[in-house]
C-alpha cells in the first residue's frame, strides 16, 4: 500500500509499518494526547509515534522515501 492509502486507516486507529524496514520497527501509530507525570492526559496536536522492538516508543516523522513508498501494511497487534 502507499502512504496515501494507509493514512486514513492510521487516522482511525490502525497501526502500520513498511515492509522495507528491517524488523526493528514494529509499527507507527497516530496519537493526539500525552501523559503527564501525575497521570493525567492532555490533548495535543496529532503526532506519530513509532514502536520499536527494544527502545519502546519514539517520535516519528515520515521521510520523503516513506511517503513515496508502496510497501506499507497494516499491523494487527492484538
Amino acid at each position: 500500500m502507499t502512504f496515501e492509502e494507509v493514512l486514513p486507516q492510521i487516522k482511525k486507529g490502525a497501526k502500520a509499518v513498511r515492509e522495507g524496514w528491517g524488523g526493528f520497527e514494529l509499527y507507527i501509530e497516530l496519537r493526539d494526547e500525552i501523559g503527564t507525570s501525575d497521570g493525567t492526559f492532555l490533548q495535543v496536536t496529532p503526532y506519530f509515534l513509532i514502536k520499536t522492538s527494544d527502545e519502546g516508543y519514539s517520535m516519528f516523522s515520515p521521510t520523503p522515501c516513506d511517503v513515496l513508498a508502496e510497501d506499507w501494511k497494516i499491523v494487527h497487534t492484538d
